[in-house]
């Protein structure tokens, strides 16, 4: 069954001569060193980055994450702060005319025509945190995934997920307190 040309496994260092042989990974070359021969079987091999010396690529500013974080602190702050005047003003409005009419379980619109100018100042305010939401929940990421102020994107991300929260707690209050405000006056 066995040849007897074939070897039989030796256990140990191998011989000498397996040294020699044109395979196997090239001896280590310290940086900058060339090779004493150039040959088929060892091709030259560049150089571990940052090893030869060289610059590396200058570093990108914060500034994307940074604006990010201040539209998203504009949209989470401002807009809730109008929203809620207008809100407020739109109460005490509604919460008069309600309580001059004849109650009713239906909602007419018409008792916002005393308010039109507070509702259409809430609608801007909502639109406006909208866009300048978006536009930081964008660039927020738009910076996370480039690395241009990551730790700002994330807060830039956080809040502006957070902003239309903030916009419907405050008007919402606002309203509310508006009406209670605003039944309670006298015709």
């Amino acid at each position: 069954m066995s040849d007897p040309q074939q070897r039989t496994p030796t256990y140990g260092p191998p011989p000498a001569a397996a040294y020699d042989q044109p395979w196997g990974p090239p001896a280590p070359v310290p940086p900058g060193a060339t090779y004493p021969q150039q040959s088929p079987a060892y091709p030259p091999v560049a150089p571990a980055p940052g090893a030869s010396g060289a610059a590396s690529a200058p570093r990108a500013g914060s500034g994307l994450g940074v604006t990010a974080l201040v539209l998203a602190v504009l949209a989470f702050v401002v807009a809730p702060i109008f929203g809620a005047i207008a809100g407020s003003h739109i109460g005490v409005g509604v919460g008069h005319e309600i309580a001059a009419r004849a109650s009713s379980f239906a909602f007419d619109l018409s008792v916002l025509s005393p308010v039109r100018g507070w509702v259409l100042v809430g609608e801007i305010a909502f639109w406006a945190g909208t866009a300048l939401g978006v536009w930081a929940l964008v660039q927020g990421i738009v910076a996370l995934v480039k690395g241009r102020g990551r730790g700002a994107a994330i807060a830039a991300i956080v809040i502006a997920a957070l902003g239309p929260v903030a916009f419907g707690v405050a008007v919402d209050l606002a309203v509310v307190s508006g009406v209670a405000t605003g039944s309670g006056m006298g015709s």
